[in-house]
């Protein structure tokens, strides 16, 4: 059977369907973003791989939970640019690809956006167990060693400082991760409800 035609579509309708493309740049922008991510962790790993003998093994896993921080922040930009392309502007005609996304498949919005926010969870995840970690420095002292602070300050300038961790932050990162996870279980219970199997018209339940 030879495909059917597309339906022509009035100037309005198609003008508004092909402004969907104006999203084009935007994902082309998160492409570039991308970049800047690898170049981050391709910066951080040389940091860490050059000064690993000089460094504590508090310092070399504050480190490498960075790096793990950058990937998962990487694998939410690859479901944006590849969902959010596929879902909102045009098919990527990936089927039967051997390299296609297990998720891919059978991607939409409301598939979408349970994903995202597990990767934002996951995300929130690492910033949490980087703090627990530096749970040492409570009450207001430095994030870094007196050391690092140092060099930080001879190679920045004499206003460099560094990030200092309280009880209150602590709690209110706690609290805010616990929203994250809050907010991803009520989007997945109401696209559960969204798409729940309605009963048809004519049928009613049984009676006894």
């Amino acid at each position: 059977m030879s495909p059917q035609p597309h339906p022509k579509l009035n100037p309005i309708a198609g003008l508004i369907f092909a402004s969907r493309w104006l999203q084009l740049p935007l994902y082309l922008g998160l492409i570039l973003a991308q970049c800047v991510y690898v170049f981050l962790f391709a910066k951080e790993l040389y940091h860490l791989i050059h000064e690993a003998p000089s460094m504590g093994e508090q310092q070399i896993m504050l480190i490498v939970l960075g790096l793990i921080d950058v990937v998962m922040i990487s694998n939410l930009l690859v479901m944006v640019i590849v969902g959010g392309y596929e879902t909102f502007v045009s098919r990527l005609g990936l089927e039967n690809h051997p390299d296609q996304p297990e998720w891919l498949s059978h991607v939409n919005a409301s598939v979408l956006k349970v994903k995202l926010a597990m990767a934002i969870i996951g995300i929130s995840s690492i910033h949490l167990l980087k703090t627990f970690i530096a749970a040492g420095a409570l009450g207001g002292l430095p994030f870094c060693s007196p050391d690092m602070l140092a060099q930080a300050a001879s190679s920045i300038g004499a206003n460099a400082t560094c990030s200092t961790l309280t009880r209150d932050g602590v709690l209110w990162q706690t609290i805010i991760h616990c929203v994250f996870i809050l907010s991803a279980i009520g989007i997945a219970w109401t696209d559960r409800l969204m798409n729940a199997p309605h009963p048809a018209r004519g049928d009613r339940p049984a009676s006894h």
